[in-house]
């Protein structure tokens, strides 16, 4: 299948006086939450709100700084998180996706936004 890339933008809603970031991140329905490398959450000046303790593939487990909050954008959909301060690139796990209302298109090697409600994001709350 291969590795699903989505432009996205991040921003602090705290500062608006901060140009917005605009970044490939790789989608993954494994992951739940957004994680971001240490110069993307220094360049929109994000607050620590606490340390995650966080398993990694080796079984260690590691504590990670929890910032935010992040506005995600993806087209004309977005939502507000925290993430993850971890790794070399932004990863966008299934919380972003599921707020915004995105799907993948594994054979078109892309993220779209639900093709059911294509002019505003849909929620299940039930």
């Amino acid at each position: 299948m291969g590795h699903i890339f989505a432009e996205i933008s991040l921003s602090n809603p705290r500062n608006l006086n901060l140009t917005p970031i605009v970044t490939q991140a790789l989608a993954d329905t494994g992951a739940l939450m957004l994680c971001i490398p240490e110069h993307v959450a220094i360049q929109l000046d994000l607050e620590m709100e606490s340390k995650r303790e966080v398993p990694v593939a080796d079984g260690r487990s590691m504590n990670i700084p929890y910032v935010g909050p992040i506005k995600v954008g993806f087209r004309d959909r977005f939502c507000y998180v925290g993430a993850l301060v971890l790794g070399d690139e932004v990863l966008l796990g299934a919380v972003p996706m599921e707020d915004m209302d995105l799907v993948l298109s594994p054979g078109r090697h892309e993220i779209t936004v639900d093709p059911g409600s294509p002019n505003i994001p849909h929620a299940r709350v039930k």
